[in-house]
This record gives C-alpha cells, structure tokens and sequence, in this order.
C-alpha cells in the first residue's frame, strides 16, 4: 500500500497545521521536561522522578514550557491532581507515555495472545482518556511489540496498524492527535525509522495518528538524521530531545544545528521534549536540556 498522506483537519502535508483545539497549537517550537512515575522504570531515561508537584516547580523554576509525563496508570493523574498542578504552574502536558503498559503490566498491542493485546488497547485507551481532557496526546512506543515467536512481521503490522487505527480515532474526540514512535533495532523490530513510519501511518483508516521523533533512537537508525525529519514533514508531531548516548542534549556528539533547521523547513510547532537520563542528576540534567533549547532556539 502507499504511504502518501491523507488530507485531513488537523495536519497536513508539508506542515504541521493548526488543529482543531487551539490550545494545542502554538506558532514555535517548545520546551518539555519529562517526569517518571514509574518505579519500574527506574535507570530509564526520564530527567525527573516520582513526585509531580515537585518537578512542575522545578519545570516552572528553570523556564520549561510543559510537562511530560510517564504514568503507570491513568487513575495516577488524576490521584496526583495533575491539571491543577499544571494550572498553578502555568505549564502545559506536552504528553502522556505509555511506557507502564509494557514495564509495569507486560501488555504488547502486538501479543500473539488476543486478551493480551485487547487489554493493551484498554490501556492506552485510559491513558488518552487521562490526556485528552488535559489538551494533551498520549504516546506509544514500547507497547508496540515486536514480532517472532511464531507471530510474522506481517501478522505484527496488520495488529498494530488496527491498534493505530481504533485508538486515533478514540483520541479524535479530544481534538489531539496519538503518537507513535518508531524505536531502534534493540527495543523493536516493527519500525526504526521515520520512514518506516511515515509507511505505517500512511496506511492508516485515521489521520489523526502522528510520529515521534526520538533523536536518540535516530542517532543509532538514520542515516543522516535531519535528512530523516524532512522526510516525515507533515507527520512528526513530537520530539524527544535528547542526545546520542541518552545524556540531556550537548553531552553527547549529536550536531543539532542541522536538525533544528530541519523541524524549521518542515514548519514543526511542537515540544522538544527531554527524554533523557537524569546524568549527572536530576536538577542538572534539566539545567543542560533548558540551556541547549534557549541557545538554539534563540538562532
């Protein structure tokens, strides 16, 4: 099947658009620190940890645009009063993972067992359901699965592309898109590159699924990273900024120069989201991500 873009109300080729709910666009690009709830998840690259209220003074403090946020489920949002928090704070939810449904709970949207993967689909389904009120998109990227073990990369597809479709369009009635993320050749084997997935969401029922661009799983599958962002123009709708060894962006040997120009010429307006390892702490990891998008940002 091909993959050329569907045109539709809330993206379209070339640019990413306004979409339906204002609230969920602004005119530039804009800064995201993320926050792990997950204690499973512990050592993973997640900049900040455990307690919401305190990384949103922090996130406010050093000048952050927004929150993302790791849950291991979608009741915690509401337990941890996070739209409040946001609103104190004067911050925005840049998104939700997903990430638990696959590190807690052990659900794959690709699980050669049916109950496995409609429980997965439920999943995700709350976490939208936490995200969607609160103007924001969930993301998925390891619940994807894989394929082997007696499930082809063909059958693998085909469950994911239904998972892509039915929870799009579930996320369409809070006017923000899904996310999905394609990963390097050591978490999945479904799609690494943006390319692959510019192929999977091409052939999706729904238009409202866009891709994430984790500039640590690029740096390890691309060829030429900001090559790699103009071929997703008019699907990226995320940004994982972070740098080649999982370090906040500038301690690793990524050039980000040319990839700032790239997510310019494609017209990209969301979050450079850190999705990195809080190296050598917490508190100066945030320093270093805010540090490096206020000098490229300011080019």
């Amino acid at each position: 099947m091909g993959s050329k873009r569907r045109p539709h109300a809330i993206f379209q080729r070339g640019m990413m658009a306004r979409p339906l709910n204002e609230d969920w666009y602004e005119r530039y690009m804009k800064s995201a620190i993320t926050i792990s709830l997950v204690p499973e998840a512990r050592g993973g690259p997640f900049v900040l940890w455990d307690d919401v209220a305190q990384g949103c003074r922090e996130a406010q403090q050093l000048g952050f645009d927004a929150i993302e946020i790791f849950p291991p489920s979608a009741a915690v949002v509401r337990e941890r009063s996070v739209a409040q928090l946001l609103a104190d704070h004067n911050l925005a939810l840049a998104a939700l993972g997903t990430g638990a449904g696959w590190v807690k709970h052990k659900l794959m949207l690709t699980s050669p067992d049916a109950k496995i993967r409609e429980q997965a689909i439920d999943f995700v389904r709350s976490i939208i359901d936490a995200a969607g009120p609160l103007n924001a998109p969930a993301i998925i990227g390891s619940m994807q699965g894989r394929w082997g073990d007696g499930v082809s990369r063909d059958q693998a597809i085909d469950w994911l592309r239904t998972a892509l479709d039915t929870l799009g369009q579930h996320a369409a009635q809070y006017h923000v898109p899904l996310i999905y993320e394609p990963l390097n050749r050591y978490e999945t084997n479904l799609c690494a590159t943006v390319a692959q997935g510019v192929e999977l969401i091409g052939e999706l029922t729904t238009p409202n699924v866009v891709l994430l661009a984790d500039l640590f799983h690029m740096n390890i599958e691309e060829a030429n990273i900001a090559d790699a962002i103009r071929s997703g123009s008019g699907y990226i709708g995320h940004v994982h900024f972070v740098d080649s060894n999982r370090r906040p962006p500038g301690l690793g040997h990524l050039n980000y120069e040319p990839i700032i120009t790239a997510l310019r010429e494609i017209g990209y307006n969301g979050y450079l989201s850190a999705e990195a390892l809080p190296w050598p702490d917490s508190l100066t990891a945030a320093k270093q991500t805010i540090k490096m998008f206020d000098t490229l940002l300011a080019v």
